[in-house]
């Protein structure tokens, strides 16, 4: 392979990727130390790849230019490569052995950059909703026995209008080619609470086989909840007293289920913690690592990431 066909595609900063065979993921879904991996295999196979060409060359003096005394150090043998050198006026490093590479690589952690701040704002509009369900699942905890058809029927239907909310809002992101796709924090939320409505041990002890049983389903193509009247009518004529404890273990076992993935070191915040730390490593080395690496294409966002970067710079009260 020619050094100077070093394959910046290969070098990868996915959060979710990268790490090594027989390498164990980082703690809590950590990806900070992998994302600086990433960086330390870009050099390394840089320096190999010219260290190759030197042996291939006849040593160091031809690599450079035949005249030239040999190199006595890294910063020779890469040709002064760094931030000193300055770059040129398309953005590239030209003291790198390869600047072309540097300057791939540097433009693909600009794109994450701007996916990453866009994912925090959509984890952060999540753990918002989700709070929401469990306070409208904790609701239909104060359902008893005094509690009137009428009332029972408003309670569910509540429920049903927070749950349909939260799928309107992110079954897009969530589905394949979305913003989230793939973020296991998220399809872990998305399906833990869709069990939770379909499990049927709520109400199991009282004769009933859960929820679906009082009418509260979801569509299987559409993901969206809804409530069969008549379902629900029959089991409160028919075991009034099974369809509230089935309601009240709803009510629990849901709620419980929302606080959990919101709780600290859990799904959700965990996610959100380790997307802060990546993104507070590119506030802080951002520009060295443009000085070193070239300047890469600016990300151009579009759709749901440029919606989602939005709330994001809202949120922190910044505009890029």
């Amino acid at each position: 392979m020619s050094v100077n066909r070093i394959n910046v595609t290969g070098v990868e900063f996915s959060p979710q990727q990268g790490v090594k065979a027989g390498q164990k993921p980082a703690a809590g879904g950590e990806f900070l130390a992998t994302f600086k991996e990433r960086l330390a295999d870009f050099k390394s196979q840089t320096i190999g790849m010219l260290m190759s060409s030197v042996a291939n060359s006849g040593g160091v003096g031809g690599l450079l230019g035949g005249g030239n005394a040999p190199a006595t150090s890294l910063e020779a043998l890469l040709g002064n490569a760094g931030p000193l050198a300055g770059l040129s006026a398309t953005g590239r490093n030209s003291a790198l052995f390869d600047p072309e590479s540097g300057y791939r690589m540097m433009s693909d952690i600009n794109r994450r950059d701007v996916s990453y701040r866009a994912e925090f704002a959509e984890m952060t509009d999540m753990a918002s909703y989700v709070s929401t369900m469990q306070q409208e699942a904790g609701k239909l905890g104060t359902i008893d026995g005094s509690s009137t058809t009428a009332d029972i029927r408003s309670r569910l239907n509540e429920f049903v209008a927070a749950y349909n909310g939260w799928i309107d809002r992110f079954d897009e992101v969530l589905a394949n080619g979305g913003l989230l796709a793939g973020t296991h924090a998220a399809t872990v939320s998305q399906w833990e609470l869709e069990q939770s409505v379909e499990s049927i041990f709520n109400g199991a002890g009282s004769g009933v086989r859960g929820m679906g049983a009082l009418g509260l389903e979801i569509d299987p193509v559409s993901n969206m909840a809804s409530l069969d009247m008549t379902k629900l009518d029959s089991m409160l004529a028919g075991n009034p007293g099974g369809a509230v404890s089935a309601i009240r273990e709803f009510s629990g076992n849901f709620a419980k289920s929302a606080e959990l993935l919101n709780s600290p070191n859990n799904f959700i915040p965990n996610r959100m913690s380790n997307l802060s730390r990546v993104i507070d490593y590119l506030d802080q080395n951002k520009s060295a690592l443009q000085a070193e690496f070239g300047l890469g294409d600016a990300a151009k966002p579009s759709g749901d990431v440029a919606r989602a970067l939005a709330a994001y710079n809202a949120m922190r009260g910044t505009s890029t």
